[in-house]
């Protein structure tokens, strides 16, 4: 299209030989992104790639085994292990400590979704808008998994009510899987996995089939575990590890 004149146009930056593409977003050197497309494994905008393909960042899709690559160079991803008594927000009125404080230096990064504030574990920080959507929203199905320390053992009906469902004030909740860890003096562990995020959902769930929460730990989102991140502490996610959510919540 020709400019009118005085008006400035904006320079639509360059395609780009794919294996300098893939290489600089952390999926390999360049001979091994190469081998990749030469294996088939790559595919751009749906189409199998070739050697020799060139790609525009900012407008096309690629992804490896599936999963897709992010290509804007200012994304970033993060695993965060946030601690009891944080808030996930920017600002907090009441000048509790905020999640924003844990943020690391570098392009800005905003939760995914929300964990109440007693509530520890993993929490992702992305300012990849489109993967966090597909991460919070029900209908894509990404599995949470929780560690809840619970009053009383409960027995197998409250496990089976748990996945059954359970009636709350804004409808029914089900654990997509539920399961007794371990137990003793009046208090057990209870494994829940959830497809949904509604405000403090588990907590009401147990307390809803007579199990008060004592202690709840998000320990996985997708295929993304908490394992050894300590308290406060973050971790930038690998490209494989950002494919791989991708993947999971349906490319």
């Amino acid at each position: 299209m020709t400019a009118r004149p005085g008006e400035r146009t904006t320079p639509q930056p360059e395609p780009e030989r794919l294996q300098k593409v893939l290489a600089r977003a952390g999926i390999g050197s360049r001979r091994a992104s190469e081998a990749l497309i030469g294996e088939g494994r790559v595919t751009v905008n749906g189409e199998v790639a070739t050697l020799g393909d060139r790609v525009d960042p900012s407008r096309d899709v690629v992804e490896v085994d599936g999963g897709r690559v992010p290509l804007d160079p200012e994304s970033r991803y993060y695993a965060l292990h946030k601690p009891a008594g944080v808030v996930t927000t920017a600002k907090d009125p009441q000048g509790r400590p905020t999640v924003a404080e844990l943020h690391p230096e570098g392009p800005r990064v905003f939760p995914v979704g929300r964990l109440d504030r007693e509530t520890e574990g993993l929490l992702l920080l992305t300012n990849d808008g489109e993967l966090a959507n597909r991460l919070t929203h029900p209908r894509y199905g990404v599995e949470k998994e929780y560690l809840a320390e619970v009053e009383g053992d409960p027995g197998p009906e409250a496990i089976r009510r748990l996945m059954r469902g359970v009636e709350l004030d804004d409808g029914p909740a089900r654990a997509a899987s539920a399961s007794r860890v371990a137990g003793s003096k009046g208090r057990t562990a209870v494994r829940l996995v959830m497809t949904e995020g509604r405000k403090r959902e588990v907590r009401r769930m147990l307390a809803g089939v007579g199990l008060p929460v004592r202690r709840l730990v998000r320990t996985r989102i997708g295929p993304i575990r908490l394992e050894e991140l300590a308290p406060g502490e973050t971790r930038e996610l690998e490209p494989s590890e950002v494919a791989a959510l991708y993947r999971e919540s349906g490319g």
